[in-house]
């Protein structure tokens, strides 16, 4: 059985930090590009950060570059998300997700996805 638990969420001040992980557990880690989304209320989920199953490669959303950073350790099938200079806006549920496509910006091609953790920025 597949699992991805997130973990880290919770309420900061704009301008804060926070580091979310993924843990993830009954797929061969390696073999899947591992991606970050997050969800607004009432608006649909976006894509933020992902990063290759190989290469470590990188890719981000317009909206987070410079902020936000994601990192892979293989050894421990867990997936970071290092969110530095919060604002209001990024206030969402975030979710990891895996994936073998190479389209890491759409939620459509994933296979697996956590359960979410709350961020909440205030401002």
């Amino acid at each position: 059985q597949v699992q991805l638990v997130e973990s880290g969420g919770g309420l900061v001040q704009a301008g804060g930090s926070l580091r979310l992980s993924c843990a993830a557990s009954g797929l061969p880690f390696r073999n899947y590009h591992m991606g970050w989304f997050r969800q607004a209320p009432e608006k649909e989920r976006e894509f933020v950060l992902a990063v290759h199953r190989n290469n470590g490669r990188t890719y981000s959303a317009d909206s987070v570059k410079g902020r936000f950073t994601v990192s892979r350790d293989n050894a421990k099938n867990t997936v970071y998300l290092q969110m530095n200079s919060l604002k209001p806006e990024d206030t969402a549920v975030y979710y990891c997700a895996a994936t073998t496509n190479v389209v890491f910006t759409t939620a459509l091609y994933y296979n697996y996805w956590g359960q979410g953790t709350q961020v909440t920025v205030s401002s």
